[in-house]
C-alpha cells in the first residue's frame, strides 16, 4: 500500500510524528520503505520532509531575530534606567545638601539672635568645641600638626602638598582597590581626606604604617558614587575623576557609610566656603586721582582715557546658582556621557563672560572649567580612537566629532575621524575571506572599500560642512586609503601571477567602482592609475614574453603545411574565432572540404596576438601607451622575421608560394586589423604600426645571406 501524505492533514501528522518523544529514525525509514510502492513515493515523501525542514528553519530564524530585537531593546531600556537612577541619586544628594545648608543657616541666624542659646547648643553638640579665640587657634594648629604627622609617613607627597594655613585632615582610613572592569583585587591603599583634596597612598611592603604616594584628586573634580552590594562584592564605592574611575572597598558597611557621608559633607563645605569667600571679597578700590599736570600735551591722552571705561570698575557677578554648580554639573554630564549638555553649559558660560572683564575670580573659574574641558576632550578623543568598536559605520562618530568641533577642536576632530575610518576600512579588508576565484574576491574587495570610502566622504561632508580647511586632509587620507586598497588588490591579482584576461577584468571592476565616487565630486581615477601602472607594465611585459617564447617554439617546428581541420564543425569554430579577432575575409583562405590555406603557426600567432591586444586595451590608460605599442611591435617582429627568413631559405617552389600566401595574410590582413583595433581602443593612430604595414617587408636582408638582420 502506497504511503499517502497530503499537504494539510498529512503534513500535520508527519510533523507530530517527527516531534514525538519516542521517534526512532531507523524504524521510521524501515516502515516507510516497506509501505512505499516505489521510488516516486519516496521522492515525494523526501520533498515533504525537506519542505518541513525549511519551514522549521525559517521559524527558528524568525524566533531568534525576534528574541534578539527584544534583547537589544531590553538592554537599551536598562541603560536608560541606569542613567535615570544616577540622575535621581544626584538630585536627591543635592536636595539633601540644600536642606542641610538651610538648616545650618537657620541655626546660625538663631545663634546671632540669641548668642547664649547658640553657645549652649554648640557646647551640647560638641563638648570639645573651643570657647575662645586662643582655644580655636590651638585646635587649628593641632589639626594641622596631625596632618603633618600623618603625611610624614607617605613618601613622595611633601612637594605635592604645599603648606597652607587652611589645609587640615578630615578623615583617613584603609581601603582595598578593585579593578573597575573585572572586579579583581588590585592593592591595599590608605586614603587621606583633607578639606580640599583626597590623597591616595599604597602600603609599603615590610614597613608597617608606611605608605607611598599614588594619586591626589582635588575635591572640585571628584564625584562619589555608591556601588550596590553584589555578594561577594560588597561595601564598595566608586570615585569618578573623569575620564577615569576607581573602585574601593571599605572594611565594613559602617565604615563605607562614613566614607560616603564625610566625602559628601566635605565637598559641600568646600563649595559653601568658596561661595562665602566670593561674597566676602572686597570690591576693588578705585585708582587714586593723579595730580593735575601742567603739560598741555597730556590733555588729549586724558580725554582718551576718560572715554574708555576701566575694567576694574565693573564687578562680575559669579554668585549665580548655575555658575556655582557649573563644575559639578559638567562632571555629571561627562559621567552620563551627555556630551551635548556639557558643551551647552560651556557655551552658556562663554556667552555670559563674553563682555565681562577678566578679574581674579573669573580666572579661577576659568581654570576649573578648563580642567573639565580637558577631561571632556579626552573622553571625546577616546570615543574616536580606533581601539573602540568600529561598528556602526561613519555615522557612529558623528556625535563625538560634532562636540569636538563645537569645542573649537576642528583639526583634532578631523584627524581622529579619519584615523577611525582608516582603521575601520583596514579591518573590513582584513576580514574578507580570500576565495578560490580571484575575480569574486576582487568584486567583494571593491564593494567593501569603495562603499566605505563613499560613506566616509558623505559623512565628512556633513560633519565638516563649515570647515573648508579640512578637505585637503580628507584628500590626503583618501590617497593613503587607496594605496592600502591597491596593496591588497595587487597582492591578489598580480603577485599570484593571474592570467592577463583575469587581471584585465579585475582592473575593469576597480575602475567602475572608482567612478562611483564622482557622485560626490571626488575623482580618484588618476590615483588608482598611478598606483597600478607599475604592476600593469610588469603584467604586459610578462605576457609579451610568454607570447614571444610560444611563437619562437612554434617557428622552430614549422613545416609550412596547410591545416586540415578534419570536420566541418572545427572549420566553423575557426571561422568564428577569426571573425571575433576582426578578420572578416577569412573565407578566402579556406579550401575544399576542411582545408585551410594557412599554416598552423600563422593562425595561432594571429589568435594569440589579437587576444593580447584585446586584454591590453582593457588595461589601457595614457601612461601605458608606449609599453603597449612596443610590446605589439616586438611580438609582430618575431612572426614577420620568421616568414622573411623562411622565404629566403626555402628552395621548393610550392612551399615558397605557400609561404608568400602566409606573408600576404600577415601584411594585408592581420596588421591592418591590429592597427585599426589599436586606434579604436586608444583614440589615435600609431605611426610604428603604420610603418610596419606600409613596408613590403619588415626586415631587409642581405640577398647573399640566409640570415635575417635584426
Amino acid at each position: 500500500m502506497a504511503l499517502s501524505l497530503g499537504e494539510g492533514g498529512g503534513g500535520s501528522r508527519l510533523r507530530r510524528q517527527l516531534e514525538s518523544g519516542g521517534f526512532a529514525a531507523g524504524e521510521y525509514v524501515k516502515q516507510l520503505s516497506q509501505q512505499s510502492d516505489g521510488d516516486r513515493d519516496l521522492q515525494e515523501h523526501r520533498q515533504r520532509i525537506q519542505a518541513l525542514s525549511e519551514e522549521t528553519a525559517q521559524s527558528l530564524k524568525r524566533n531568534v531575530y525576534q528574541n534578539y530585537r527584544q534583547f537589544i531593546e531590553t538592554a537599551r531600556e536598562i541603560s536608560y534606567l541606569e542613567s535615570e537612577m544616577y540622575q535621581l541619586s544626584h538630585i536627591l544628594t543635592e536636595q539633601k545638601g540644600i536642606m542641610e545648608a538651610v538648616t545650618q543657616a537657620l541655626l546660625l541666624q538663631a545663634d546671632r539672635d540669641d548668642p547664649a542659646l547658640g553657645a549652649r547648643r554648640a557646647a551640647a553638640a560638641d563638648p570639645f568645641l573651643p570657647l575662645s579665640a586662643k582655644d580655636a587657634a590651638a585646635n587649628e594648629e593641632g589639626r594641622q600638626r596631625t596632618l603633618t604627622t600623618l603625611l610624614e609617613k607617605v613618601e613622595g607627597c611633601r612637594d605635592l602638598l604645599p603648606e597652607s594655613p587652611g589645609k587640615y585632615l578630615v578623615y583617613n582610613g584603609d581601603l582595598v582597590e578593585y579593578d573597575a572592569d573585572h572586579m579583581a583585587q588590585i592593592q591595599r591603599v590608605h586614603a587621606f581626606l583633607m578639606n580640599d583634596c583626597l590623597l591616595v597612598a599604597t602600603a609599603l611592603p615590610n614597613r608597617r604604617g608606611a605608605y607611598r604616594y599614588d594619586a591626589l584628586y582635588p575635591l572640585d573634580g571628584l564625584a562619589v558614587v555608591n556601588v550596590k552590594d553584589n555578594p561577594p562584592m560588597k561595601d564598595m564605592f566608586k570615585l569618578l575623576m573623569f575620564p577615569e574611575s576607581r573602585i574601593f572597598q571599605a572594611e565594613n558597611a559602617k565604615i563605607k557609610k562614613e566614607w560616603l557621608e564625610v566625602l559628601e559633607e566635605t565637598k559641600r563645605n568646600r563649595v559653601l566656603s568658596e561661595k562665602r569667600r566670593l561674597e566676602q571679597e572686597p570690591l576693588p578700590r578705585p585708582a587714586p586721582t593723579p595730580p593735575e599736570s601742567t603739560n598741555p600735551f597730556d590733555e588729549d591722552e586724558d580725554e582718551e582715557e576718560e572715554d574708555e571705561p576701566s575694567a576694574e570698575e565693573e564687578v562680575v557677578d559669579l554668585s549665580l546658582e548655575w555658575i556655582q554648580e557649573l563644575p559639578e554639573d559638567l562632571d555629571v554630564c561627562i559621567a552620563q556621557r551627555d556630551f551635548e549638555g556639557a558643551v551647552d553649559l560651556l557655551d552658556k558660560l562663554n556667552e555670559y563672560l563674553a563682555d565681562k572683564p577678566v578679574s581674579q575670580p573669573v580666572k579661577e573659574l576659568r581654570a576649573k572649567v578648563d580642567e573639565r574641558v580637558r577631561q571632556l576632550t579626552d573622553v571625546l578623543v577616546f570615543e574616536l580612537s580606533p581601539d573602540r568598536s568600529l561598528r556602526g559605520g561613519p555615522r557612529a562618530t558623528r556625535r563625538a566629532v560634532s562636540q569636538l568641533i563645537r569645542l573649537g577642536q576642528s583639526t583634532k576632530a578631523c584627524e581622529l575621524f579619519l584615523k577611525n575610518r582608516a582603521a575601520a576600512v583596514q579591518t573590513a579588508i582584513r576580514q574578507l575571506r580570500i576565495e578560490g576565484a580571484t575575480l569574486l574576491y576582487i568584486h567583494k574587495l571593491c564593494h567593501v572599500f569603495f562603499t566605505s570610502l563613499l560613506e566616509t566622504a558623505r559623512e565628512f561632508e556633513t560633519d565638516f560642512a563649515g570647515n573648508n580647511g579640512c578637505y585637503s586632509a580628507f584628500v590626503v587620507w583618501a590617497r593613503s586609503s587607496m594605496r592600502m586598497f591597491v596593496d591588497a588588490f595587487s597582492k591578489q591579482v598580480f603577485d599570484s601571477k593571474e592570467s592577463l584576461s583575469t587581471a584585465a577584468e579585475c582592473v575593469k571592476v576597480a575602475k567602475e567602482h572608482c567612478k562611483q565616487l564622482s557622485e560626490i565630486g571626488l575623482d580618484l581615477t588618476f590615483i588608482i592609475h598611478a598606483l597600478l601602472v607599475k604592476d600593469i607594465k610588469g603584467a604586459l611585459q610578462s605576457y609579451k614574453d610568454i607570447i614571444i617564447e610560444a611563437t619562437k617554439h612554434r617557428n622552430s617546428e614549422e613545416m609550412w603545411r596547410k591545416m586540415n581541420l578534419m570536420t566541418p564543425e572545427a572549420l566553423g569554430k575557426l571561422r568564428e574565432e577569426m571573425r571575433s579577432c576582426g578578420v572578416g575575409n577569412f573565407d578566402q583562405y579556406t579550401g575544399d572540404d576542411c582545408w585551410v590555406n594557412l599554416s598552423y603557426t600563422v593562425v595561432a600567432f594571429t589568435k594569440q596576438t589579437m587576444a593580447f591586444l584585446e586584454e591590453a586595451l582593457k588595461l589601457y590608460f595614457p601612461e601605458l601607451h608606449m609599453v603597449l605599442l612596443e610590446s605589439l611591435v616586438e611580438i609582430i617582429l618575431v612572426a614577420v622575421q620568421h616568414v622573411d627568413y623562411s622565404l629566403r631559405c626555402e628552395q621548393d617552389p610550392e612551399k615558397k608560394a605557400f609561404i608568400r600566401q602566409n606573408a600576404s595574410f600577415l601584411y594585408e590582413t592581420v596588421l591592418p586589423v591590429v592597427e585599426k583595433r589599436f586606434e579604436e581602443g586608444v583614440g589615435k593612430p600609431a605611426k610604428q604600426l603604420q610603418d610596419l604595414r606600409n613596408a613590403s617587408r619588415l626586415m631587409r636582408v642581405n640577398p647573399e645571406s640566409t640570415t635575417s638582420v635584426v
